[in-house]
């Protein structure tokens, strides 16, 4: 951890007072950090020179109010031509933001086998162009149970160039976090059911599909610190190692799934982005953005 994390290094809270943070993406172009308040419907966006302010308002859900806690946005991503996805709770969507130029936002994607999707929860972008999201049903009224769900199972999907939707997995429970290996041939994937809360880790095929996926690192084998501690979202740095929300804060595993050690705010994280020249962390934590200065540099 020495070699990652500098000794004199200090956790910085940078914003306060949210709901319910999620999905922080580091946006290059115009140098600063997008995050979700899924339970306020508002995008924030943070900068270095400018500060904390709102950057888009009254997101994730477009029907009447009230709907469910966690209506909003959760995880945002930049695609290769710099435009937002947004994974958004409440309109069961994944949706596309035009960023230069400015042209409004539609939808990505909403339907898989002619039913609707849950509560889309995290989202990132292969190399190639294909976008890789998971589909828990957190954002619906009443979960799993929900009356208004349509489909049966909660996914892992890819969203081809082509425009092609595929099924890659169905049998978990809670699929949530999602991050590639620098190499792009491991995806790692949290499952966030509360009673095996894991990571997985499954093998990029050339076509773009998953092949069989292995535990990575079993959450169970770090003490509880929190009520809701469970795996959620996690990056991955240019070593290879992996940057995990859990059990306790974000917990630092080497490729091989050692656990190195611990980073801890008090507070549940939700999910963390790497950010500035790379080598800083930014946490979603709770109701605290935090950030901290790191050896490594994000991948």
């Amino acid at each position: 951890m020495n070699q990652l994390i500098p000794a004199k290094a200090r956790i910085q809270v940078i914003g306060s007072g949210f709901g319910h943070l999620e999905g922080p993406v580091w946006v290059r172009d115009s140098t600063m950090l997008l995050f979700s308040d899924s339970e306020h419907r508002t995008i924030y966006r943070w900068s270095p020179t400018k500060g904390l302010s709102k950057f888009l308002t009254e997101t994730g859900y477009t029907g009447r109010l009230p709907y469910s806690k966690e209506s909003g946005t959760n995880g945002l991503a930049i695609t290769p031509q710099g435009d937002l996805l947004i994974c958004e709770h409440g309109d069961r969507r994944v949706a596309l933001l035009a960023m230069s130029p400015k042209n409004g936002k539609r939808t990505l994607i909403d339907h898989a086998e002619g039913k609707r999707l849950n509560s889309p929860n995290d989202v990132v972008v292969h190399s190639s162009g294909s976008v890789y999201f998971t589909d828990p049903p957190y954002g619906l009224p009443r979960r799993e149970t929900d009356p208004s769900r349509e489909t049966p199972y909660s996914g892992v999907y890819r969203l081809a160039p082509t425009g092609a939707l595929s099924v890659l997995l169905r049998d978990l429970n809670w699929p949530n976090g999602l991050a590639f290996s620098p190499d792009e041939q491991t995806l790692y994937l949290t499952e966030s059911d509360s009673l095996q809360s894991k990571i997985m880790a499954y093998p990029v095929r050339a076509s773009g599909d998953l092949g069989k996926g292995r535990i990575f690192f079993e959450m169970a084998n770090v003490p509880k610190q929190l009520p809701n501690d469970r795996a959620d979202g996690l990056k991955v740095d240019r070593d290879g190692n992996v940057w995990a929300t859990g059990h306790g804060g974000v917990l630092v595993i080497t490729p091989a799934g050692t656990l190195l050690g611990r980073i801890s705010t008090g507070e549940t994280i939700a999910n963390v982005a790497w950010g500035d020249d790379g080598s800083t962390l930014y946490l979603a934590s709770g109701p605290y953005l935090c950030r901290l200065r790191t050896s490594v540099k994000g991948w």
